[in-house]
């Protein structure tokens, strides 16, 4: 089974929208369910005056009747309430009135400049409406159906911070992930040690007052995830290389990791490979996890560790210097009402786009239009791994 998504909206438009197809029959599903995600991407410490406006609720258009999905595209919209604000500089339909002044200054970092003159814009509006990571809201929203129907066997998408700007996490030896979000969440940057967390606000704080950005490093962790997802057959089908391509292609996303992927690289093989062990009841399972889950393109069973590196917002309060589009002469770039810092939203990002690439990978392994199917699907293949 195939399932994909398409997102529509601008940043100041009316809302966001997102189209899921190939969802199984019979899976509940809530506007609380979606909501909580969204809430929980509004949150962190370092977030601009907008999401004092925005306050994220899903209206379920289609696909979803007495709770529980059809099998039929489902769609969902979430409202911009900053709209009304925006409504004639955003309007779809021509006017003879000026409203605003076209954006002629592009942002150092953004997809300003490289967007304008590969659709020959002159309002540079006319790209960061939609490069604007506001266009995550409905991929959040995505991710939160995918993630209600990976519960229901046994698999957990979780993140937390592990660096923010210069301000690192101490290291620990086998960290409890079971109720990782449920630490997560209770600070305001998402860091698992309070020390840290006092540094990185301190550290916002102080980038805050000087009109600057800051970005950092988080981590996703799957748990659950059967061996066997994904393949080593053909490069596209590769899991890692999906769940890769996947968070690139979210905002101000410039690196990866699957494990300790950079730190391996620094050692002896005889130091990095994990060794294979074999229990009766447990089946086959792997002593250390520096692979991070995925060994040849393919799920081994162990935690499916992801490291993302975010660069710091592209849009500054005291901005670099840009040059003018028309009179081609150096001037300030563009402002924008902005964030300091969104690393602990984009780590809730980060798991909504890990959960669509698991769900896909899952389905694709169980396959099933209707849900009571792909459980007993899943329930023989985890038969044949325990007597493998």
């Amino acid at each position: 089974m195939n399932i994909r998504f398409l997102t529509a909206g601008e940043s100041h438009g009316k809302g966001n929208i997102v189209i899921l197809e190939g969802i199984p029959a019979h899976l509940e599903i809530s506007t609380d369910d979606i909501n909580i995600e969204l809430a929980r991407r509004q949150k962190g410490y370092g977030r601009g005056g907008r999401m004092l406006i925005e306050k994220d609720q899903v209206e379920i258009l289609s696909g979803v009747r007495k709770g529980l999905t059809l099998g039929s595209p489902i769609t969902l919209f979430i409202e911009n309430k900053d709209y009304d604000n925006w409504e004639k500089i955003m309007a779809p339909e021509p006017s003879r009135e000026q409203v605003g002044h076209p954006l002629q200054r592009p942002r150092p970092g953004h997809a300003d400049l490289p967007g304008g003159i590969k659709y020959n814009h002159r309002d540079l509006r006319n790209v960061l409406e939609r490069a604007s990571a506001r266009e995550t809201t409905a991929r959040v929203a995505a991710g939160a159906v995918v993630k209600k129907m990976l519960k229901v066997f046994g698999i957990s998408v979780q993140s937390h911070v592990t660096q923010l700007g210069s301000v690192c996490v101490p290291l620990k030896e086998n960290i409890i992930y079971r109720n990782l979000n449920q630490l997560a969440d209770q600070s305001p940057v998402r860091m698992l040690e309070k020390n840290s967390e006092k540094n990185a606000i301190k550290l916002i704080d102080k980038a805050k007052s000087k009109g600057d950005t800051l970005g950092g490093i988080f981590e996703v962790v799957i748990q659950g995830a059967p061996m066997g997802l994904g393949s080593h057959v053909q490069w596209d089908r590769k899991l890692d290389g999906r769940l890769a391509q996947a968070i690139m292609s979210m905002q101000a996303i410039k690196g990866i990791e699957i494990g300790h992927g950079f730190e391996n690289a620094t050692h002896f093989g005889s130091q990095v490979h994990d060794e294979i062990a074999y229990q009766r009841k447990k089946g086959f399972f792997h002593l250390s996890n520096n692979a991070g889950g995925i060994e040849g393109g393919i799920s081994n069973g162990e935690p499916i560790i992801v490291r993302v590196a975010k660069k710091p917002i592209s849009t500054l309060r005291k901005p670099l210097r840009s040059i003018d589009i028309e009179t081609k002469k150096e001037i300030k770039a563009a402002y924008e009402r902005s964030d300091t810092c969104a690393l602990p939203a984009a780590s809730i990002i980060g798991e909504a786009i890990c959960s669509w690439v698991i769900a896909e990978a899952f389905l694709e392994k169980m396959s099933g239009d209707f849900m009571n199917e792909i459980k007993e699907r899943h329930l023989l293949y985890l038969k044949h791994l325990r007597s493998y």
